[in-house]
């Protein structure tokens, strides 16, 4: 199924209801493709998932690579990173899909941690070190 096979409502966001009825997968299916597609992020308010244009693209192309052709998801994706989607739409990196700043990488983060305990038992010690000068 491609989109141009679908009817695709002139609308901003998707509820995961609305792209089962669209696409004919089970919600639990988009729900795992969620977990294991990093470039599926749908919006989340009040606990519902909120599916964006881009998101019915990806998931469509995902559908007619796994289902249709017999590819595993993990090549569906590599077929879709290498390829990029129909239409010539291309496929924006996660973070600015959605506006987000991009995460920062595990070592920095590791980095910044380390210096902040470091400064954590530094001012420790020094407030010990107050106290027995106050005793004495």
């Amino acid at each position: 199924m491609t989109t141009s096979e679908i009817a695709v409502p002139d609308k901003k966001y998707f509820t995961i209801g609305e792209i089962s009825q669209l696409t004919g997968l089970k919600p639990h299916v988009l729900r795992y493709w969620e977990q294991m597609v990093p470039m599926l992020e749908p919006t989340k308010r009040s606990g519902r998932r909120y599916y964006q244009r881009q998101d019915l693209l990806i998931i469509v192309e995902l559908d007619r690579l796994v289902n249709k052709e017999g590819h595993t998801l993990a090549g569906a994706l590599s077929k879709i990173k290498s390829h990029g989607l129909p239409d010539g739409l291309c496929l924006p990196a996660k973070a600015s899909l959605r506006g987000k700043k991009p995460q920062v990488s595990l070592e920095k983060l590791e980095g910044g941690l380390k210096l902040l305990l470091r400064k954590i038992q530094r001012h420790n010690l020094s407030a010990i070190s107050r106290w027995d000068n106050l005793s004495a």
